[in-house]
């Protein structure tokens, strides 16, 4: 993984001096809050509804042991003992203190790693696969990318004070894991004819209160452009974005307002006209960049053997088998697999984390996984190197930690915000709702016999939990002073990426739980085969059939 060099150091040594200074004459009332408020978005703090919660960046994913049991200091410490995984790899402290916060930013140094960037009208922290550097169907390792946009768009100054937030996503794999046409830019890494690395570009994607799926405006962009390109695209934006209001600011309404090929046209036009040779990406600075994203010092494995035994152990200990199935992938090295860990026990908020469990990831992870981890963008943990032979004892381990729900890719896992319970923004509970669901799947054979389906749940419009591309996405809205939750079905990720249809009038939230119910028992009477999904299933008999179910027996 990337390490620190003076220039990073400097910087956010800087940044944590001045916004301790700026934070002292906030509190003393020297710096009044109209000025302090762009000034601690830009440092991640926000105003929560209980307590200021501060949004950590975790750089496209990858956090070390050591930075593990910082972290895990820092929820004994400053917190209420939990941190929170974020849909955008992430992680924030919900329970923190105003006075508090320059002290965690300079512990968080010490580690290297910060809140730059976590918020405001900039460009935010870039997210891929969480497999990246070891998915089987990879390409492209797409980190020394991510690295290299991260070095290049931190407190850059042109793009500091955008007309809105700014999110860029990378994928490497031939399989979409990192939902790029939900971005403002997409990322996919690509080989030509002549085997040359390059990307296919998607903008103007991006869900909440106007959900768009972007557009493609270049099938082949060659890597040594990439930085020139990313600048042609946000100085379109950065020109003709609308900031007169914040509901239209985003790229994606630009790119319709103008429509794709004339926004395409303006970005070639800036690509033209602004190419630089100090945004050249010379072979020397890519090999720089990948040389941080070696392989890890794999053992030569007796693949056959690691195999049987592994068979073996899962054939006698069908809880292990079940875990093996739903929450280990495959890996590009023979005899080596990547494993999620579910962060979706019943009677948690999903994407929370103990302290104790930090700590026992971080020493699994030097154990089992070359000290590294990844935060995923459905609210989870993966361990990305873990020899085959080495299964067993870490499903024991994570059975201990409480950590070893064998649901990933089910419907019990569940991307949810905090909702009302935590959020200014939103218009209703989001964690009473899952936990309401969560109880239907007591029964794992039942389970895993739905297949996968994605559910999504989100507080309020802004969508932090891309709930309009599950298979099924319930939304909080108002109504009367009220809670009521409005359900699209037909969402997708991926490849076949899609966006949900809104099945029809919002259901209260004792109504939620039963209309997820019979949509699941509609699906396993009308699916063909096992192999059907519920997706394929939606789309075969169309949205009109599910919402039949739902509301015949709401009235």
């Amino acid at each position: 993984m990337y390490q620190y060099d003076d220039y990073d150091r400097q910087v956010v040594r800087d940044r944590v001096g001045q916004f301790k200074g700026q934070m002292a004459r906030y509190l003393s009332g020297e710096m009044a809050e109209e000025l302090f408020l762009p000034l601690r978005l830009q440092n991640g703090l926000y105003l929560q509804k209980h307590a200021p919660m501060l949004r950590v960046a975790v750089p496209y994913g990858i956090l070390s042991a050591p930075q593990l049991r910082r972290l895990a200091e820092i929820a004994r410490r400053y917190d209420r003992g939990y941190c929170h995984v974020t849909t955008r790899q992430n992680l924030q402290f919900n329970w923190i203190t105003m006075e508090q916060v320059p002290a965690i930013l300079e512990s968080l140094l010490e580690v290297e790693m910060h809140a730059i960037q976590t918020s405001g009208n900039c460009i935010r922290n870039t997210t891929t696969d969480p497999f990246a550097g070891v998915a089987a169907d990879e390409v492209v390792d797409p980190r020394p990318y991510c690295e290299i946009i991260r070095q290049w768009s931190t407190v850059h100054p042109e793009f500091a004070f955008l007309p809105r937030k700014f999110k860029v996503a990378v994928t490497g794999a031939s399989t979409d894991r990192a939902a790029i046409r939900v971005h403002d830019i997409g990322l996919r890494a690509v080989r030509d004819d002549r085997d040359h690395i390059g990307f296919e570009v998607w903008v103007g994607g991006g869900l909440g209160r106007t959900p768009m799926l972007g557009s493609k405006i270049r099938s082949f962009l060659p890597r040594s452009d990439l930085l020139a390109y990313l600048k042609a695209v946000l100085r379109v934006y950065n020109r003709y974005g609308r900031r007169d209001n914040k509901y239209k600011a985003r790229i994606k309404i630009l790119v319709k307002s103008l429509g794709h090929e004339r926004f395409k046209e303006q970005v070639e036009t800036e690509f033209a006209a602004t190419q630089q040779q100090e945004l050249r990406l010379t072979p020397a600075e890519l090999q720089y960049a990948e040389s941080f994203f070696s392989p890890s010092a794999y053992e030569r494995i007796n693949v056959q053997q690691v195999e049987a035994d592994l068979w073996m152990q899962r054939r006698v200990q069908p809880l292990f088998d079940r875990w093996v199935k739903a929450n280990v992938h495959p890996h590009r090295v023979p005899g080596y697999a990547a494993v999620t860990l579910s962060l979706k026990a019943k009677g948690q908020a999903p994407g929370d984390i103990h302290h104790s469990q930090l700590d026992g990831i971080a020493e699994l992870a030097e154990r089992f996984c070359f000290g590294e981890v990844r935060t995923a963008q459905q609210q989870n943990i993966v361990l990305p190197d873990v020899a085959q032979s080495d299964l067993l004892e870490l499903w024991q381990q994570l059975t201990y930690l409480d950590l070893a729900s064998p649901t990933q890719g089910t419907a019990a896992d569940i991307v949810c915000c905090p909702g009302a319970d935590f959020c200014n923004l939103a218009n209703a509970r989001s964690l009473p709702v899952n936990d309401r669901i969560q109880a239907r799947f007591a029964d794992l054979d039942r389970l895993h016999n739905l297949g996968p389906i994605s559910i999504r749940i989100a507080g309020c419009i802004n969508a932090c939990t891309h709930h309009h591309i599950a298979n099924i996405g319930i939304l909080g809205v108002e109504k009367s002073g009220q809670e009521y939750y409005q359900i699209t079905l037909g969402g997708e990720s991926g490849d076949h990426t899609r966006l949900g249809k809104v099945i029809g009038p919002a259901l209260p939230l004792e109504a939620v739980a039963d209309a997820v119910e019979r949509m699941l028992e509609l699906y396993l009477q009308t699916r063909q085969a096992a192999q059907e999904t519920f997706a394929a299933v939606v789309e075969r008999l169309g949205v009109s059939r599910f919402k039949e179910v739902v509301y015949a027996a709401n009235h």
